[in-house]
């Protein structure tokens, strides 16, 4: 039972401050005077009976009602009722008539009082009207009550009725007592020949609304209020404007009511005071209205208009919606309610009944039950994400938020992911994630919606059906009494305020007050009095009785589409085989299928079963590998957790921490390297959030084994890997996990009962247990917490503190970058990187110690963790204080071991490379540069040998890449381990290269590494090669390569071209102003030349331009030989001597010897007619 109201007010124009210039309003009276023990007085209460503020009026006004909400500090809303009417008084200016202003300031003002026409005549006087209030203070929401209360004792007032008003008073506070919901019906009189009656509603959790939601929809819209019920969702700052207070309220309590089951948990004033308008500038979310008159100019602020129907929304304010469908179906569903003649708008005989006459109040539920099942639809499978990690003596319960959003699909969804990180979603998970409580209608509809969306996919007509189904048993809530009471309310008669002569409200006896209030507590005090039987109905009030909450949906059966695919088992197979290869050292074979199993662990599916096979070949704490069995291991850690959230969505990371420190390779005696410190370069590590959900679960885990019997404890032990959404981790006992049955056997949710059940159980049970019981289980539990706590923060260590943490490397990782298995392993890269820093560092003048610098982090990181999980979990302050002090010597013992690893992992030798193949040269064909190691790159042509029938893939290829003074070439051997023994090699000529074009940021998943630099060369043959360079290529030979490239694509004269090579001299262009005087020694010697090969019959006088560097038919042979000779011959013209320098010393590029050829002379040539084999050429006419 609890009082109808907890204080009644009486306020006043503050006549006294009037006269200094200050309008304000002052507490003339107030019952009872003494504060409630439980229910402290408001100050300020003042400020909220006038929004607008304190004023004087020249007008006569109507009496208003309105209610103001004010929030104390524990969060409890108390419900201000005021009734505001104005009384006459007499205003005496401190100026002539003719120089006062529009203002009172200065004016003296004095109540109207039967001296009045004593006073002298001459003095001017002018009436004004002055506001009073009369309030009710209440803790209830009854605000019609509260209406019909204040409405009689200003009725009484002003009718002069022969009822004491502290009759009226006193019953109001001391002597109606009200059930807690779920209770009878109270019919009651507070003395002025009235009859009232108050219905408690039924459940205390749904919250009443009558005709609010009805009204927000018919001022603002469908589409507005959607937008708005986002905005209150996603914690934005919304503003009501109106010129009725009375909206104002409405308004804000029927918006906070669309989000059950949440409770707005931020600044909720549904009647702002002007003077308090700075409180829009806060950063924090509100929900807030205000006169349309005080609004002022906002930045980040959504406004809507209640009074023109708008909504304004700056574009600096970021407003996800809901996600589609979602928003789709919630939109057609009003559409349904609130036009449902759009069903029959076009129908060529429409309906005698055109539209559906409800009633406001039942179109109100309607709209509720939209939103209710927009929220059971929206939040399917959380009870399935919920984590307990505290069962006696309350239950502490966390929400998994990214096992959540991954689950249902939800992950680039802002609405969610913003809905999820809100403070009331947090107070949601406190107050409904317990297994053992009392349910309402939020629990019921979650459990059945998906029956019920099942039935509207192959019925849609019973969506409305369903909607009004569960409207109904909101209006039941509000309205159980089918019979309904006949109310007898005073009212003043129409027109009453505008009476001339008015008496002032009269001064309250708070005496008499005082003690009505006392007579009617003692009256409703159960224990004084010795009979109850006028009071037996108080016997059945019972809150309702708690029960397991039903866990509704499994979240894995809700998205049909994130099921294992058919080939599924044979991807499973392959990742099983190549992993019993790694493990039986057997890695070529290994090899064979790896990349396979790279690609197939894109799947969460595969990803999660990796974990599995991995954690079956744990023997105890740690499993010794060899150097090449750790790398693959590694890898394939490294290629699970890639691309991943840093919220680890899935639970990856979570199950890989226990296989991280279990993997290790001894480097040397004393000096063991595990997995954690190869995969540190993930941003899942960094992410606070995913520390604590993994420490969640483990602790879950465990007190759950403590509750459980021997023997069932004994029965799951081995049943590895949980796949259960909530459970994202590794195997529970490595050393236990021998189960070699296939995983697949393990998907479907076991049979034990989930830690959701036996908390359930336990606090069923706990308060028949004994108290030494009781204590025990209390102890158990947050020893449970700190053993966890000490784990994760060493866990945190070996993944945080990176391996070179002495190096001075500044640690700026990218989650694309993974290790590279063919240099060393990812260890000695970052070794080599930290090498080359080093002297940068020493250098400068930071004298700092970097291993200082981010060892100090990761203790303020480590001790952040303990604090938050600690404190949640209720561990005790010396437990928590001893980890305090514990984590500074692990970090620190920590670092002294990794200098150890670093410096042992550098002296590992790097694994070798496949030997360069030297590609086969044509006649005259020298190479230009040495090869530069590559890769040879698919370019969307055929990547395997048997066409479209398949095949090996013989791309991506790893070889060189060649320039010589003809062609370009690769050669190489594929990546594919299955077509490995085969050569590839792609070639094209200098001169039909048409297009040469960087490419950067290539991925090569055969090798799990990122290509960083890269060429695309295109030929006029229809060739195309595509390669990227290995990292051991500097960028300088790559720039060398590059223009030796083009220069001998376009050189100096046209007869360097390799097709000219071998034949002539090339002829210099002549100087003319470098004329000496012995060119004419050089002309004589050069006719002399001419006409000796003339005379030879090498040459003809008349040979033209064109078959000067050709030989004369005369010599038949030579000819026919020359023709299809390609070195020495037509295509092997020699650069000239004294053109050497011209051709790549711009680049400085060294050309090997033996690249350019001899000259062929005309003895050459005679020679070789002289040849005795040209006879018989000659002689059997093979030379004609």
């Amino acid at each position: 039972m609890a009082r109808l109201a907890d204080y009644f007010v009486v306020i006043g124009f503050d006549h006294e401050k009037a006269r200094e210039g200050i309008s304000q309003g002052i507490i003339l009276q107030r019952f009872p005077e003494k504060d409630w023990s439980d229910t402290p007085f408001i100050d300020g209460i003042e400020w909220f009976c006038q929004p607008q503020g304190w004023r004087l009026s020249s007008e006569r006004q109507e009496p208003r009602f309105f209610v103001s909400i004010l929030t104390d500090v524990d969060a409890n809303p108390h419900y201000c009722s005021c009734l505001s009417f104005f009384e006459t008084v007499s205003v005496t200016p401190s100026k002539p008539v003719d120089e006062e202003e529009e203002t009172i300031e200065g004016e003296h003002v004095t109540a109207i009082t039967t001296q009045h026409s004593s006073r002298s005549l001459n003095q001017h006087h002018t009436i004004k009207y002055a506001p009073k209030c009369l309030v009710l203070v209440s803790r209830l929401d009854y605000i019609e009550t509260f209406r019909n209360c204040l409405g009689i004792i200003y009725s009484v007032y002003l009718e002069s009725m022969q009822v004491p008003l502290e009759t009226l008073i006193g019953n109001i506070l001391g002597c109606i007592q009200v059930p807690p919901p779920g209770g009878p019906q109270v019919r009651f009189s507070i003395g002025a020949g009235d009859r009232q009656a108050l219905q408690p509603p039924l459940s205390p959790t749904l919250p009443v609304t009558h005709t609010a939601v009805y009204l927000l929809f018919k001022q603002l819209g469908i589409r507005n209020v959607l937008v708005l019920f986002c905005a209150i969702m996603t914690e934005n700052k919304i503003l009501f404007q109106s010129r009725s207070y009375a909206r104002l309220t409405d308004a804000c309590r029927a918006l906070t009511a669309l989000m059950y089951p949440f409770k707005y948990s931020h600044v909720h004033i549904p009647l702002l005071p002007s003077y308090l308008v700075e409180v829009l500038s806060t950063p924090t979310p509100f929900v807030i209205g205000v006169h349309s008159s005080d609004v002022p100019e906002l930045m980040d602020v959504i406004v809507a208009d209640l009074d023109g129907g708008a909504i304004f929304v700056p574009d600096s304010v970021s407003l996800p919606l809901l996600p589609e469908p979602l928003l789709s179906h919630t939109t057609n569903c009003l559409s349904l309610i609130l036009q449902s003649e759009l069903s029959y708008a076009d129908f060529a005989f429409p309906p005698l009944v055109t539209s559906r006459h409800s009633h406001p109040d039942l179109i109100d539920k309607e709209i509720r039950a939209v939103f209710l099942r927009t929220f059971a639809q929206l939040l399917q499978g959380y009870r399935t994400c919920l984590t307990i990690i505290r069962m006696v003596p309350k239950p502490v319960m966390t929400f998994h938020k990214a096992a959540f959003l991954g689950e249902r699909g939800l992950i680039d969804c802002d609405f969610t992911t913003r809905l999820l990180d809100c403070m009331f979603f947090t107070a949601f998970v406190s107050e409904r994630g317990p297994a053992w409580r009392a349910c309402d209608q939020w629990d019921e509809l979650y459990c059945e919606l998906n029956e019920l969306l099942r039935k509207e996919e192959q019925n849609p007509k019973t969506v409305l059906q369903h909607i009004q189904e569960l409207a109904q048993d909101l209006y039941t809530n509000e309205n159980p009494n089918r019979q309904p009471y006949v109310q007898k309310i005073i009212k003043p008669p129409e027109g009453a305020f505008a009476r001339i002569h008015q008496p002032a409200f009269p001064k309250i006896d708070s005496e008499q007050v005082q003690t009505l209030i006392n007579d009617g507590l003692a009256k409703h005090n159960l224990k004084s009095r010795g009979s109850r039987t006028d009071l037996s109905w108080l016997q059945s009030l019972k809150p309702l009785p708690p029960r397991i909450v039903p866990m509704g949906p499994q979240i894995t059966n809700i998205n049909d589409t994130r099921q294992i695919v058919s080939n599924s088992a044979r991807r499973l197979e392959v990742l099983r085989s190549c992993i019993n290869c790694i493990f039986e050292n057997k890695i070529s074979d290994a090899r064979k299928t790896f990349p396979a199993v790279l690609r197939a662990l894109t799947s969460r599916a595969e990803r999660l079963a990796l974990c599995t096979e991995l954690g079956q070949h744990v023997v105890g704490n740690k499993a010794m590998l060899e150097h090449q069995q750790f790398d693959l291991v590694v890898r394939l850690m490294n290629c699970a957790l890639q691309d991943g959230l840093a919220t680890n969505e899935f639970g990856v990371a979570a199950a890989l921490l226990p296989l991280s420190t279990a993997f290790c390779r001894k480097l040397c005696t004393g000096v063991i390297q595990f997995a954690y410190t190869c995969i540190q370069e993930h941003p899942v590590w960094q992410n606070q959030q995913f520390w604590e959900a993994a420490y969640y679960q483990d602790v879950q885990r465990d007190i759950k084994a403590l509750y459980l019997e021997s023997s069932s404890s004994n029965k799951y032990s081995n049943m590895g890997m949980s796949y259960h959404p909530s459970s994202p981790r590794g195997p529970n006992d490595l050393s236990n996990n021998n189960n070699t049955k296939d995983w697949t056997n393990r998907l479907p949710h076991s049979q034990e009962p989930t830690a959701l059940e036996i908390a359930a159980e336990q606090m069923r049970l706990w308060g028949t247990i004994d108290p030494e019981k009781q204590k025990e289980r209390i102890s158990s539990e947050e020893s449970t917490l700190y053993s966890q706590a000490i784990h994760y923060a060493n866990r945190m260590v070996f993944l945080l503190v990176p391996l070179d943490v002495g190096g001075g490397k500044s640690h700026h990782r990218d989650k694309h970058h993974m290790e590279d298995e063919r240099m060393s392993n990812s260890i000695t890269n970052r070794s080599s990187v930290a090498e080359s820093d080093s002297g940068d560092a020493e250098s400068g003048f930071e004298e700092t110690d970097p291993a200082g610098e981010v060892g100090a982090t990761v203790i303020k990181t480590v001790s952040r963790f303990v604090d938050k999980v600690c404190t949640e979990g209720g561990v005790s302050s010396e437990h928590i204080r001893s980890l305090h002090q514990m984590i500074p010597g692990v970090v620190h013992i920590h670092i002294e071991t990794l200098d150890a690893v670093h410096r042992e992992s550098k002296r590992l030798p790097p694994i070798q490379k496949p030997k360069i193949l030297t590609p086969n040269m044509l006649p005259g064909e020298e190479p230009m540069i040495e090869g530069l190691r590559a890769y040879l790159l698919p370019d969307g042509r055929e990547e395997g040998t048997g066409g479209s029938m398949g095949g090996p893939p013989l791309l991506p290829t790893e070889g060189a890449i060649f320039l010589t003074n003809y062609r370009i070439i690769f050669k190489g051997t594929p990546l594919d381990p299955f077509a490995c023994e085969q050569v590839v090699t792609r070639a094209f000529p200098i001169t039909s290269l048409t297009k040469e074009k960087r490419i950067t940021q290539h991925y090569l998943s055969h090798l799990d590494q990122w290509m960083q630099e890269g060429h695309q060369l295109r030929s006029s043959t229809f060739q195309l090669i595509r390669v990227a360079f290995d990292e051991e290529v500097t960028a300088e030979n790559i720039e060398c390569f590059r223009k030796l490239l083009h220069k001998l694509r376009h050189p100096d004269h046209i007869l360097h071209h390799f097709a000219f090579c071998g034949q002539q001299m090339v002829p210099q262009p002549t100087n003319n102003e470098n004329k000496g005087k012995n060119a004419s020694l050089k002309g004589i010697a050069k006719k002399a030349f001419v006409k000796t090969a003339r005379k030879a019959g090498f040459k003809q006088k008349t040979s033209s331009k064109r078959q000067k560097y050709v030989l004369n038919n005369s010599g038949a042979v030579t000819s026919m030989a020359n023709k299809y000779m390609t070195s020495p011959g037509r295509m092997a013209m020699p650069f000239p001597e004294n053109e050497d320098e011209l051709s790549i010393d711009d680049f400085e590029v060294d050309i090997p010897s033996g690249v350019t050829p001899h000259v062929t002379d005309a003895k050459t040539l005679e020679r070789l007619v002289e040849r005795s084999y040209v006879r018989d050429w000659t002689r059997l006419g093979l030379a004609g």
